[in-house]
């Protein structure tokens, strides 16, 4: 967003013409709205000094978003983590929530992984659907190594975003500039990347390969399982700009996810300790699970005039998922002496079985048009149609077997010493074949406008978002708005109040019920939102800060309930909840070291829902507190050692009930979330280190070295509760399933 100082009268134009223009907008040809207005303001005009809000976007020009954060890609390059990637750096946002390092999935503000946009150039792309355990996620579908600008906002978006109602990720690919070769080489993976660009930049392209095996990471678990995953991808990005006013480009995304398992036997000890215990379970069985993603997209903008921007997206996606499993255990729980930590009694023995052969087959395709016109350097309207085709086979077969001390569970109370002759039930068995063939038709238009109030700057955004899905045939209306206010001050502040009314369009996990089958019954479920913030810009011993505050609520009804195992989550396929989130966020960015950003991030957040009438409870996505810090650092006197660290502390989630339970019973937390990883670089040869030591390093424009700690302090995080039952007292007893140990990783990373 950005205040001009071309032509701008105090008064400005008045907001409620500009979004009755906006109708008259879209339905004009272009020629009609290649000419010029001539009508000029007769009042005396005063000029406004340049101010940017924001970087501008790819295609539709200026990104007038204030609710969104831009992250530097180099940082989000240079972040240590596990699963890496973008999101690993999103995580230590104060906004951003996850209890797992494996995954690439997140939680924003009391929502679920389900309620976030993620777009590359402009387009959206789809997380798995039948990711159930965060070791079986591979690679996240953006590749670091492809990204130019990275835009991020945790509420109250404009209206051009989609129908969910926590986030908008928006991410841009880079064109390359001139042929270049860069690589990674790890212990748990690596990648190759190539661009090319012609002399006049008419034409450019950069293709991108990644393979990753985690296989030595997950060995950390405190257990004895034999794994093998493998993921590859390979990601192109073409441009071709035959002129100034046209420009034309191809994303191409192709991605093979394996995951293998045989697990043989784990033991766990947990409880208090006063009460401490310790399961040992035994397996015999094997997983096989695969997931194949394709996406194409070809894209077309069109500048008739500086002014005038449209841009046609034609899209493809296809996801081919397949979870295998059939895997039989035998447990023995026992108490522990507190004091010499031998077993004292053998509370529960028993066995389970699990099986499940889930395939799902979804392809997505269709168009966008969208257009930009610019009325004047400070007022500017958007708007945008899309169509998509949705078809969805869906093929389910899971079921649970538990058998506890000779008792199928569930069972029916007998009493003892009499015949049991109740029958032989599976725990939960959900089934269904399901084939969907839906079309989604969506809309929106909005305008931006910036003027004077008094000595103040103003911004304003409005629009209005329209969707209709065939399969429910719902059409959703959003409303939606953002304020922007700069006071004439000496201090450099922004005030910025968003909001307006989102939903959560219903896709295939939200209309698949607890049975297995589909329901169109299903409807979008509704947030009313509100977004109160500030920026608040400074320096300190001659270096840039940022201090950020945002306060939100969120009202919602027509809620799903779901319960989360592990990071998959199933929806109950009722729309018989309500609820509300709120919280604040707190972010300090800039320099802490001169010419390295970093920041601190701290939030408090709530999440509660109503299911049935019943009273509040916490939502499986309570987050409560949370602590997040990412920080850089070079040592002055060997400038070429650098050392990165991320870190968080956060409150654990609610247990979440076990499936087809009560979750009114199972409300209690789990343990905070505890970790830090550490990454310490050498760098052989950069832009600032031209000289390399080593004479045959001369051949690269860069090279360096990494070590990387991940949990550098060796944390037992917990993720989710694995539930045995004591058929005796009907007790369950919530046994934590960890997260991966301290591992160390050697990377090299080198440029030509």
């Amino acid at each position: 967003m950005v205040f001009s100082t071309k032509n701008l009268p105090v008064n400005g134009l008045s907001f409620i013409k500009i979004l009755l223009f906006s109708v008259l907008f879209i339905s004009l040809p272009v020629s009609a709205q290649r000419k010029k207005d001539t009508v000029r303001s007769t009042q005396e005009e005063k000029n406004l000094k340049e101010i940017v809000f924001q970087r501008s976007s790819r295609g539709i020009g200026k990104n007038t978003d204030i609710s969104s954060v831009n992250i530097n890609r180099k940082d989000a390059q240079q972040v240590t983590s596990v699963s890496g990637g973008i999101e690993a750096i999103l995580k230590t946002l104060p906004s951003v929530n996850s209890n797992t390092e494996l995954s690439s999935q997140y939680m924003v503000r009391g929502g679920n992984y389900d309620e976030n946009l993620v777009y590359i150039n402009d387009v959206e792309v789809y997380r798995p659907f039948l990711i159930r355990n965060s070791v079986q996620e591979g690679l996240s579908i953006i590749n670091p190594d492809l990204v130019s600008i990275v835009n991020f906002s945790a509420g109250g978006f404009e209206a051009r975003y989609g129908d969910k109602m926590s986030s908008a990720l928006n991410i841009y690919y880079r064109e390359p500039q001139k042929l270049e070769v860069s690589g990674e080489a790890s212990l748990i993976g690596g990648r190759l990347t190539g661009g090319y660009a012609t002399e006049n930049n008419k034409l450019s392209a950069i293709l991108s390969a990644r393979y990753r095996n985690t296989n030595l990471l997950l060995k950390t678990f405190n257990e004895d399982s034999d794994f093998n995953p493998i993921y590859l991808d390979a990601q192109t990005y073409i441009n071709y700009h035959p002129s100034e006013k046209l420009s034309l480009s191809f994303l191409g995304i192709a991605s093979e996810n394996q995951f293998n398992m045989v697990p043989k036997s784990k033991q766990i000890d947990f409880g208090s300790l006063q009460n401490p215990y310790r399961l040992t379970v035994a397996y015999n069985g094997t997983e096989k699970d695969r997931y194949r993603n394709y996406m194409g997209t070809l894209s077309a903008v069109y500048r008739p005039k500086d002014n005038i921007r449209i841009i046609w997206d034609n899209f493809y996606y296809q996801n081919r998922e397949r979870e295998y499993y059939s895997i039989a255990s035998a447990y023995q729980l026992q108490a522990q002496d507190p004091i010499t930590g031998q077993p004292n009694t053998t509370y529960e023995i028993g066995g389970q079985i699990e099986h499940a052969r889930n395939d799902v087959l979804v392809k997505t395709y269709g168009a966008q048009v969208r257009s930009r016109y610019d009325l004047n350097p400070n007022t500017s309207l958007e708007a945008g149609v899309k169509y998509e085709k949705e078809n969805l086979q869906d093929l389910t077969n899971e079921w649970r077997l538990i058998d506890s001390a000779g008792y199928s569970v569930p069972r029916a109370n007998t009493i003892p010493g009499s015949l049991d002759v109740s029958n032989l039930d599976l725990n939960y068995l959900i089934s269904g074949k399901n084939s969907l063939d839906a079309t989604r038709i969506s809309g929106y238009i909005q305008a931006s406008h910036n003027l004077l109030w008094n000595t103040n700057k103003v911004h304003i955004n409005a629009g209005v978002r329209i969707s209709n899905w065939s399969f429910n045939n719902e059409t959703l209306v959003s409303p939606r708005v953002q304020f922007a206010l700069k006071p004439d001050w000496k201090s450099d502040i922004l005030f910025r109040l968003s909001g307006g009314v989102y939903y959560q369009a219903p896709f295939y996990k939200e209309i698949k019920t607890l049975q297995g089958d589909l329901s169109n019954q299903i409807k979008a479920q509704r947030s009313y939102q509100a977004i109160l913030g500030s920026d608040y810009e400074f320096e300190f011993d001659d270096r840039p800060f940022k201090l950020t505050a945002e306060l939100y609520y969120k009202k919602m009804d027509r809620l799903i309930p779901y319960f989360m195992d592990n990071v998959r989550l199933r929806y109950s396929g009722k729309n018989n909840a309500t609820g509300y989130a709120y919280g604040i966020d707190t972010r300090l960015f800039g320099e802490f070291v001169p010419g390295i950003d970093s920041w601190i991030s701290a939030s408090y957040a709530r999440a509660y829902e109503n299911i049935d009438g019943k009273g509040d409870i916490p939502r499986p996505t309570d987050q409560g507190y949370r602590f997040g810090l990412f920080y850089q650092d070079y040592m002055p006197r060997f400038p070429r050692m650098r050392v990165n660290l991320s870190a968080v502390w956060a409150q654990g989630l609610p247990n979440g009930a076990p499936l087809f339970n009560n979750p009114y019973q199972f409300t209690k937390k789990l343990p905070d979330y505890k970790r830090v990883d550490i990454g310490l670089s050498y760098v052989f040869k950069d832009a600032k280190n031209s000289d390399s030591p080593i004479g045959f390093l001369d051949f690269f424009d860069e090279m360096i070295l990494s070590i990387q700690v991940f949990n550098a302090f060796n944390i037992n995080n917990t993720i989710a509760n694995q539930w045995i039952t004591d058929v005796s007292t009907n007790y369950i007893f919530p046994v934590p399933v960890r997260l991966t140990g301290r591992f160390f990783n050697a990377e090299i990373d080198f440029k030509l």
